[in-house]
């Protein structure tokens, strides 16, 4: 139930009179079924356990709260009823599923090549081979001719582990040993390792809970960030090779929980950068790789509000700053004095133009640049006139891809769409020609031109221009019919990107259109485009993505029961919302790791991301934060109303969208929502992480899983779910 500001004396007084054995009476099961339905698989009904708390003198009551016990046995038991409940739905879909699979791994060159790239005298590339889940990682000294030396194979490292993710890996400035960080968990737990190249063989190093880190120029020298109990990244440490970890050095420690570290080197190798930044505010401090057991030294004390980046080059600092506006500016400063006072500007703040990012060269610098949700590349060489890399199609991504060397002659950069698959080209500097070096080969009877992508724009109630891209098979009617899948995110600031998918096809060769919504609290206009949906603006997230949805409706793109909508995490959150919000509208949710128990979980400080995420949401400890929370936190508005099918996906093992969030909020509405369509939580309950499984046959196992889910319930497909 949602809790409000109505009558809390009465609820208070409801608990203080409520008979104890209502909350000391033995515990029922943990989940039960209706009555039996001939020919129909029963949900599962978790129990109602309510738990009480209060706030700014209101009442809190939570039926679900008991959900959050991790490897609680009840909890394990209503999980696995769960799964077993969606498998049964899912059942006749299968043959489906298969089909759908095989498509999309018809697609797929499954033994591949990446770009190689050039870095200290070894060009370094990864490569796929057919049948197995995971990438090996190799290099080759001086040629491509030469004989490939395996850094890591993925497939072998994992051994009996399901899951497997690699966090980083970097090799020392003298080309002998290689570190790498995993996690087996899907926890994002990663481990810092560090192996010798020359034998093969992993050391003795082994540091747990390190989200990143650098070498110093020495080749024996690391720097790394370890996590606290909340999963934040707040400590920097130095360690030598040979030395035990025990006795490694603290370089800095971050005390306001608010910010995360970070390290990182520049791209001429001469700096160490430590990097102190929440969401709204960074400090950098910066260590001469060459005397790593040197002092750190701070380019611009922290203020609130400023974010900046630092880059050199010959002695002086490159520095992309919004002091004087949201959408960032470019200055310089000697390393010798970098404060502010000594700042001398390159490039203006523009209100038009958001400055996402700036690559600094010994003979040039390219500006990473969004305008129009449209993203640009701009070379400056030092010494010449500024042009842009060209780009042939009117809704597309385009950004840096591997440029590692300073002094290097070409800059590449990757180009795709909705319909021209992951392109990479080197461009050179002064000459502007360009060089396809690959484009993601994507097998079968692909023709590019059988579809056609579209920019529009749908009007916010506020007057406001949403930008809306959409893709879909040549021929498909616009008369209503077609069904549509539209998805959003909208927050940190990210920008949603226009992509290739070849899965995807297997939705638009069925006659599905795709859009996404690109809505405020997301980076597609800039960092204003960003504040316009965050904290108490964060309603407009919500409403821009139903004002898209209306709009695509009214220009008969498809009609309310064939629109499918679709987010994750954050993401999650705008799918939760929307749905309380226009149920009407919506024929089916795709929500994965949901983001949907806002309120309990921006109260309890201990959980991951929470007290960092304060200036992306707002602290519900202070009350109005609490109260405008609470007008869209979706668990917290889940009402006696009819919604559409559903299906929920999410991992136990998630770190970033605890597993309780989408259980919790299924829960709820199964025991809430007036409606007999279908509801669904997919929960893995092996170990995966944030992005769900993490070898690529199973990545396409879990799509074909959901698209099959998708065809059916709009009716695309005729084998659907039981409900």
């Amino acid at each position: 139930m949602r809790t409000t500001r109505l009558r809390p004396l009465l609820l208070l007084l409801a608990i203080a009179c409520a008979p104890k054995a209502a909350v000391d009476a033995p515990k029922p099961a943990a989940v039960s079924t209706p009555g039996p339905a001939a020919g129909l698989a029963q949900p599962p009904i978790a129990k109602r356990q309510p738990r009480w708390s209060s706030i700014h003198g209101l009442v809190r009551v939570d039926a679900y709260q008991w959900i959050a016990q991790k490897d609680a046995p009840e909890v394990l038991e209503y999980l696995r009823a769960e799964n077993a409940y969606t498998e049964a739905v899912m059942r006749p879909t299968e043959a489906l599923q298969e089909r759908l699979y095989k498509e999309m791994l018809g697609r797929i060159k499954q033994t591949d090549l990446s770009v190689p790239y050039r870095k200290r005298g070894f060009f370094y590339y990864s490569r796929t081979e057919e049948g197995k889940e995971y990438p090996i990682h190799a290099r080759k000294k001086g040629s491509l001719d030469a004989p490939e030396e395996v850094l890591l194979d993925l497939n072998a490292m994992r051994g009996d582990h399901r899951f497997l993710s690699l966090g980083g890996m970097q090799v020392s400035d003298d080309g002998t040993k290689l570190a790498y960080s995993i996690d087996v968990t899907g926890f994002r737990e990663y481990t810092l390792k560090v192996k010798d190249l020359a034998t093969g063989k992993d050391l003795s190093v082994s540091i747990p809970k390190v989200s990143s880190f650098v070498w110093a120029a020495d080749g024996k020298t690391l720097f790394y960030v370890t996590e606290d109990h909340a999963k934040r990244p707040y400590k920097v440490w130095r360690h030598v090779l040979g030395a035990d970890p025990a006795s490694d050095v603290s370089v800095r420690e971050e005390g306001d929980e608010r910010f995360v570290a970070w390290v990182s080197r520049t791209r001429d190798d001469r700096y160490v950068t430590m990097g102190l930044e929440s969401h709204t505010t960074t400090e950098v401090w910066m260590l001469d790789a060459r005397t790593p057991a040197g002092k750190p030294w701070v380019v611009s004390p922290r203020e609130q509000d400023h974010e900046y980046e630092v880059e050199h080059r010959d002695g002086t600092l490159w520095i992309r700053t919004n002091d004087r506006g949201r959408h960032f500016r470019l200055v310089t400063a000697p390393v010798a004095s970098p404060g502010k006072k000594s700042w001398k500007e390159v490039l203006p703040h523009r209100d038009d133009v958001m400055l996402e990012g700036v690559d600094v060269f010994k003979s040039h610098y390219v500006l990473f640049e969004r305008r129009a949700a449209l993203p640009h590349l701009t070379v400056v060489p030092f010494g010449g006139k500024p042009w842009a890399i060209e780009v042939d199609e009117a809704v597309y991504s385009l950004f840096p891809d591997a440029n590692p060397e300073f002094d290097q002659s070409t800059y590449r950069y990757s180009f795709l769409s909705f319909t021209t698959p992951r392109t990479v080209y080197d461009v050179d500097v002064r000459t502007k020609q360009r060089k396809l070096l690959k484009r993601e080969e994507v097998l079968g009877d692909f023709d590019p031109t059988r579809y056609a992508s579209e920019r529009i724009h749908a009007t916010a109630s506020d007057g406001t221009k949403i930008p809306v891209s959409v893709v879909y098979r040549k021929g498909v009617k616009r008369d209503g019919t077609a069904p549509l899948l539209l998805a959003g995110y909208g927050a940190y600031g990210i920008s949603y990107p226009v992509s290739f998918g070849s899965s995807r096809l297997s939705l638009l060769d069925r006659g599905v259109v795709f859009a996404v919504a690109h809505i405020r609290g997301g980076g597609d206009l800039g960092k204003k485009w960003h504040d316009a949906g965050r904290m108490e603006a964060k309603r407009n997230t919500f409403t821009d993505f139903i004002d898209v949805a209306e709009h695509l409706v009214a220009e008969k793109y498809t009609s309310s029961d064939r629109l499918a909508i679709t987010g994750g995490s954050a993401g999650g959150l705008l799918m939760g919302a929307v749905v309380n919000m226009r149920p009407d509208l919506f024929g089916a949710v795709l929500a994965s790791v949901p983001f949907v128990d806002v309120v309990n979980t921006m109260l309890d400080e201990d959980l991951p991301l929470t007290v960092g995420e304060f200036e992306e949401w707002g602290n519900p400890k202070e009350k109005p934060s609490y109260d405008y929370m609470m007008t869209y936190s979706p668990y917290d508005n889940v009402t006696a109303q009819a919604y559409p099918a559903m299906l929920v996906v999410s991992a136990y093992n998630d770190s970033q969208v605890l597993y309780h969030e989408p259980a919790k909020w299924v829960a709820k509405l199964r025991a809430t929502k007036t409606d007999s369509n279908p509801l669904l939580l997919k929960m893995d309950l092996d170990p995966a992480g944030h992005g769900g499984k993490s070898g690529r046959y199973e990545k396409l196992r879990e799509i074909a899983f959901e698209y099959a889910w998708l065809l059916t319930t709009l009716g695309v497909e005729k084998t659907g779910p039981g409900t």
